[in-house]
This record gives structure tokens, C-alpha cells and sequence, in this order.
């Protein structure tokens, strides 16, 4: 039994450099995919929004003297390049996949539309969402937070090299602490750093749960769907 019947999950861009220091490993991004596929054949609708941060950064740039507006475009269109790999990755496994991207690129992907998104999802196609929200100054946490919303995801699971949250950098103290579950309120009064304030806050005022995971534990995505205790749940 599913615990979910329709999810959005968020993945970085960092998440698809694997072993490298820039760009797409294939290896990643196939496991991925495979991922994916495991849920989708449990009759789970799945949506996916993509960061960029492997191929360009736009608040990087800007802080480098780029005009923040002209960076942040740039990010975008790093997401849509990441989208059509993990399509490609997808329909590989024999996955059917649109991209729909909130910046017109209507040769390589659909325009984003939410009525259309909706009815692939219930065709148990999986939908990526490229280009962001389509805004500068708005990051793709705020994105996955955005289109969760609006397709009524009942939960954002976001994918990362960490399994759940923790008081402190697991990477940098090991005696870190772990949170099984943890309360938005309480994620804001221990400046735990999750996604973005204006992300968090969206997700808050709207009662969308988020659970951070280890995507790169294969099989943790399905155990996760099917009810297993794997990562940390916010609400």
C-alpha cells in the first residue's frame, strides 16, 4: 500500500555532477531514473523539479559582478539542460516523460501549463518542471514548492546526499543529531537550513509536508512511497 498517491520530488543539480566537478554523470542521473521508474510501476504519479547548480549558479555569478536578473535567467536554462538529460535518462527505462519549462522553449519542451501537468500526471506520466518558476530571484526549492501546490502534490520529497536533517553539517561534525521528524516552527527557531526562507515559508503556509532523504541510497525512494520511516519528515 502506497502511502502517497501523487509526489513531487525535488532534486539539485549538484545532485547530478556523481563523481564529477561539473556537468552531468551519466552513471547518477541513470540511477535516477531507475529510481523513479521503481515508483512509477507501483501506480505512483510523480512530477520532478531539477536545480541547475552542476552547470551554472546564478547567485554566484551575481555575487561575481553578473547582473543578478541576467544570471538568474541563465540558471534557468541550466535547469531545462538538466530536465531534457533526465528525460532522456527516463524514457532509456521506457519511462514516458514530458519537460514543460516556465520559459517558452517550445522546440525542445513543452510551455508549463497545470491542467496539462495534471493530466499527464493521471496518465502516470512523469512531468519535469525546467526553468524555475520562471522568475529571477526565486531559487527551484521555491519551484518544487510552487508546483507542488498548484498540481496538489501531497508531499515534497527532496533528494539529497544526506539521509534527513540534522542539528549541525553530518558532513563536517559526526557527532551531528538527527531528526526523525521536526516541526516547520521548529526548522525556522534552530536555523536549520532546508531550502530557502521564502520556499519553507510557502510550504508552511500551504500544510505541504516535506521529507529530506538520501536519493543516492538505491531503493530509498520506493521504500519511502511504501511507508518505510527513511529521511526527515517536516509538517
Amino acid at each position: 500500500m502506497m502511502s502517497y498517491n501523487r509526489i513531487l520530488l525535488k532534486l539539485s543539480g549538484e545532485a547530478l555532477l556523481g563523481e564529477r566537478q561539473y556537468g552531468i554523470d551519466p552513471v547518477r542521473i541513470s540511477q535516477y531514473a531507475r529510481e523513479i521508474k521503481s515508483v512509477i510501476k507501483e501506480g505512483l504519479e510523480v512530477a520532478v523539479v531539477i536545480g541547475g547548480g552542476n552547470i551554472f549558479r546564478g547567485v554566484s555569478a551575481a555575487s561575481n559582478g553578473m547582473d543578478r536578473v541576467q544570471a538568474d535567467y541563465m540558471g534557468m536554462l541550466a535547469t531545462v539542460i538538466n530536465g531534457l538529460a533526465l528525460q532522456s535518462a527516463l524514457e532509456e527505462f521506457e519511462v514516458q516523460t514530458r519537460l514543460q519549462t516556465a520559459i517558452k522553449i517550445e522546440a525542445v519542451a513543452e510551455p508549463y501549463i497545470k491542467r496539462k501537468a495534471v493530466r499527464h500526471l493521471e496518465k502516470k506520466r512523469v512531468v519535469i518542471f525546467g526553468g524555475g518558476t520562471g522568475n529571477p530571484f526565486f531559487t527551484t526549492d521555491s519551484a518544487a514548492v510552487l508546483r507542488a501546490i498548484e498540481i496538489n502534490a501531497d508531499v515534497i520529497l527532496k533528494g539529497t546526499r544526506v539521509d534527513g536533517i540534522y542539528d549541525s553539517d553530518p558532513e563536517k561534525n559526526k557527532n551531528a543529531i538527527k531528526f526523525d521528524s521536526i516541526s516547520f516552527e521548529n526548522v525556522l527557531d534552530k536555523n536549520l537550513k532546508i531550502m530557502d526562507s521564502t520556499a519553507f515559508t510557502l510550504s508552511q503556509e500551504n500544510n505541504l509536508p516535506i521529507i529530506v532523504f538520501n536519493m543516492n541510497k538505491p531503493g530509498n525512494l520506493l521504500k519511502l512511497v511504501k511507508g518505510d520511516k527513511i529521511g526527515t519528515t517536516v509538517n
